[in-house]
C-alpha cells in the first residue's frame, strides 16, 4: 500500500496484484472480480472506507472523515485481456497502473532477477502503447519495479503534460539494488512533476554500517531531496506488498516515528508535511483534478 496523509487524515493507494500466471483473459476477469471485491469491502465500512478517483473526491472524502482508497493495479498484464486496455476498466476506478510486477510480460521487462531471462528489455510495443492509453485514460503510470531499459522506453513513450511517478522503490545513491532507482531516474520523474515514493522494505534499503531502524527510509528520502528536491519525494510503504520494514514502523500507526527522525534532523514541518502527503496529492490533483 503506497500511502498518502494531510491534516492527520489518511489515504492510500489499495493494490490489485495480477497473477502472472493466468492466461489473460482470466487476469482480465480475475481483475474485475477482485474490483468487485474491493468495492464491497468500502461499502461494508460503514463510511470508514471511501474510495477516490479523483483529487475533488479525495477531498470530499476527507471532509467525511473517511479512509481514502485510491484503486490501483500492480502488474499491469492484468489489462492484457481488457477489450479496449485501460479504457476498458469500469468507471474510470483505477488511478494509477504499475507497468510490470516481479515478472516479464508482454508490456515489458521487470527490473527483478527475472529479467535475466529476456534479451530484450525495454518496453514492448504492446507497453509502449499501453502507456499512451493510461495517459489518454489520465491514470498515473507507475515505474516502481521495471527494468531500466524499460524505464527510459516508458518516459520516451509518455504524455510530457503529465507527471509519471514510482510509487514504492529505494535509491541506488544510498543502496545499489536491482529493485532501486539511480539518480538519472529521479531526475527524469521530477522533471515530469511526479513524485517518488520511499518502500519501507529494509532490503532494499539497508547499507553496510547504516542504521538498523526507519532512519534507513529517511536516509533514502533524504538522497531524494537532494538530487531534485522536496517538492518530489512521497511515502510508498507497500504495506500490503511482501516486505519487512524495520522494526520501529511495522504498521501504519508508527508514522510518528518518521516525523520524529525528520524533526530530529532538522526538516521543517513544511517539508514533512510535502513528504507525509503533499507531494502525492499534487500529483493526483495534476492529473485527475
Amino acid at each position: 500500500m503506497e500511502r498518502i496523509a494531510e491534516g492527520g487524515l489518511t489515504g492510500a493507494m489499495w493494490s490489485i496484484t495480477t497473477n502472472p500466471f493466468r492466461t489473460k483473459a482470466g487476469r482480465w476477469t480475475t481483475f474485475l472480480r477482485n474490483l468487485t471485491h474491493l468495492r464491497a469491502l468500502v461499502d461494508r465500512s460503514g463510511g470508514f472506507l471511501r474510495i477516490a478517483r479523483t483529487h475533488a473526491e479525495y477531498l470530499a472524502a476527507r471532509a467525511a472523515g473517511a479512509h481514502v482508497v485510491l484503486p490501483s493495479i500492480q502488474g499491469g498484464n492484468a489489462l492484457e485481456g481488457a477489450p479496449d486496455g485501460p479504457a476498458s476498466i469500469p468507471d474510470r476506478s483505477i488511478t494509477r497502473v504499475t507497468l510490470v510486477h516481479l515478472t516479464n510480460s508482454g508490456y515489458g521487462t521487470t527490473s527483478s532477477p527475472a529479467s535475466a531471462i529476456r534479451r530484450q528489455r525495454g518496453l514492448t510495443p504492446l507497453g509502449k502503447k499501453l502507456v499512451e492509453q493510461l495517459d489518454a485514460e489520465r491514470v498515473l503510470v507507475d515505474l516502481a519495479h521495471i527494468h531500466p531499459d524499460g524505464f527510459w522506453d516508458a518516459v520516451d513513450a509518455h504524455d510530457k503534460a503529465l507527471p509519471l511517478i514510482a510509487t514504492h522503490t529505494g535509491v541506488t545513491g544510498v543502496t545499489p539494488h536491482w529493485r532501486n532507482l539511480d539518480d538519472k531516474q529521479l531526475k527524469a520523474i521530477a522533471d515530469s512533476g511526479g513524485t517518488v515514493g520511499i518502500i519501507f522494505s529494509w532490503n532494499f534499503l539497508d547499507r553496510p554500517g547504516g542504521p538498523r531502524d526507519s532512519r534507513m527510509i529517511i536516509e533514502h528520502a533524504e538522497h531524494v531531496m537532494k538530487i531534485v528536491g522536496e517538492d518530489f519525494v512521497s511515502l510508498g510503504s507497500d504495506y500490503d506488498g511482501i516486505i519487512m520494514p524495520p522494526k520501529d514502523v511495522r504498521s501504519g500507526s508508527t508514522y510518528p516515528v518518521l516525523v520524529q527522525h525528520l524533526l530530529d534532523r532538522g526538516h521543517s514541518e513544511a517539508r514533512i508535511q510535502k513528504f507525509l502527503g503533499i507531494n502525492a496529492l499534487r500529483v493526483l490533483q495534476a492529473i485527475r483534478p
